[in-house]
């Protein structure tokens, strides 16, 4: 009886095509019939899992595309005006937002050997109210506000300033504005 299995399991007189194709039927019917029962197993049955998903949107505020400066120019005694000055405001906060100006420096100072100065507060910005105020190193002034969030993509925004060209040395003057947008 061993030799029989023995010999079952040996390749013998058959040719070598001959096992491979007893083989090669051997292993497919195993996986059809694997692959069959295993589909048989779990028909009808969810064998599936959920998750949930959480986007957590925080508040924010952005500024960009600030102009990076602008330039009133004119002789002694003319005012000069322009909307000099564009930006972008973008805020999801449904209280809306505010815009400041607050200048880095006292005078608006020339170049080279000049001496002469122009108080910062001779420079005058449209405030939220629509009138020209002075512009301040000691407190801000507001530009702009809103109650409500912003479109998508922000909000495109500019701030007109003013000057009465005053008498001083030809030159160029320059002082730094600091903008912030606060969300409320």
């Amino acid at each position: 009886m061993t030799q029989q299995v023995k010999q079952g399991l040996s390749t013998g007189s058959m040719g070598h095509h001959a096992r491979r194709g007893v083989i090669g039927f051997a292993l497919a019917a195993a996986l059809v019939g694997g692959s069959a029962g295993a589909a048989f197993a779990t028909t009808g049955q969810d064998s599936g899992q959920s998750t949930d998903a959480h986007v957590a949107v925080a508040e924010g505020i952005t500024m960009t595309g600030l102009s990076s400066g602008f330039t009133l120019s004119g002789i002694p005694g003319v005012v000069d005006g322009d909307t000099s000055v564009s930006y972008n405001v973008e805020t999801n906060n449904v209280a809306g937002y505010t815009v400041t100006v607050q200048s880095q420096d006292a005078d608006l100072v020339g170049t080279g050997l000049n001496t002469d100065v122009i108080p910062i507060g001779t420079l005058k910005v449209k405030n939220s109210s629509g009138n020209f105020v002075g512009v301040s190193d000691a407190s801000t002034t507001l530009v702009h506000t809103q109650a409500e969030r912003s479109a998508d993509g922000g909000d495109a925004l500019g701030s007109e300033y003013q000057m009465l060209i005053p008498v001083k040395n030809a030159d160029t003057y320059t002082a730094t504005l600091d903008y912030v947008a606060t969300s409320l």
